[in-house]
């Protein structure tokens, strides 16, 4: 049997940003950051799509299968929000986190 430490320890990163799925941990320069399950999921959905942009609405749907969303609905921006201000990243500068006017959230390899 071959040993394939991706699938043993999948970690995504962007830059000084680390993320270990298995795990569930996030780190910023080796330093903890303290995420709750919704933003973890929306930071590793970003990730895993990065250099591709994600609507709110698609996000919304990976995260909460079963609930309804409306174009009203602010969540996916309070939680964006929130994983910026845990990762001082800012929507003026983004140093992770970007926004795409209209159409939803990437993160590209600087």
């Amino acid at each position: 049997m071959l040993f394939h430490p991706e699938k043993e320890n999948p970690a995504l990163h962007c830059s000084d940003l680390f993320l270990d799925t298995k795990k569930h941990v996030c780190q910023v320069n080796d330093t903890p950051i303290s995420l709750t399950p919704t933003e973890f999921s929306i930071l590793q959905i970003l990730l895993e799509n990065k250099g591709n942009v994600i609507s709110g609405e698609a996000l919304f749907h990976k995260i909460r299968k079963d609930e309804y969303y409306t174009k009203s609905s602010n969540t996916i921006t309070v939680h964006i929000r929130r994983l910026r201000e845990k990762l001082n990243d800012t929507l003026e500068h983004p140093k992770y986190i970007q926004t795409i006017w209209g159409v939803g959230y990437k993160i590209d390899e600087p």
